[in-house]
């Protein structure tokens, strides 16, 4: 495993469109590894291929419920509503209210190609859709109602 350097707002891998994963094998799984790994260092709760300049369809994501890899993802059901605070490790310094669904079920792949669902709910949920808009290229500064002040930052 080693870390990896997280791309920054204004790097061009974070606004591109990521390819899908074909090939489930040591590569794959060394990523899977290594975006753990950086994840778990930089304190976050979720971290996707691009924002390691990996022009894949990959999230990590770990709430403090353990790792959720996610290979080729896709929401397939959301429910409800929440509006919360939501930072990212390529945005740091900056926190914003992003409104984003309160319950998210995705089905992806594991590291061995097998297909799954899983469900979160509140953070869970919130990190999902994040992770996912990175696969697409989006950032969640485009989804917010207003950024927070550096009052409230220290707050939370």
């Amino acid at each position: 495993m080693a870390l990896r350097k997280i791309m920054t707002e204004k790097d061009a891998a974070l606004h591109k469109v990521c390819k899908p994963v074909t090939a489930f094998d040591g590569k794959l799984h060394r990523l899977l590894d290594d975006l753990a790994e950086t994840l778990h260092e930089a304190n976050g709760a979720g971290l996707a291929a691009p924002q390691v300049g990996i022009l894949r369809r990959v999230v990590v994501v770990d709430v403090g419920d353990g790792l959720i890899e996610l290979v080729n993802p896709e929401i397939v059901a959301q429910d409800g509503e929440q509006d919360g605070p939501e930072g990212c490790l390529s945005v740091p310094g900056k926190w914003g209210m992003v409104k984003r669904p309160n319950v998210v079920r995705v089905r992806a792949q594991d590291r061995n190609g097998q297909w799954f669902e899983t469900e979160g709910q509140e953070l869970t949920a919130r990190c999902f859709c994040h992770e996912l808009d990175h696969l697409d290229g989006h950032l969640y500064t485009e989804k917010v109602s207003r950024f927070l002040t550096e009052e409230e930052i220290e707050a939370m």
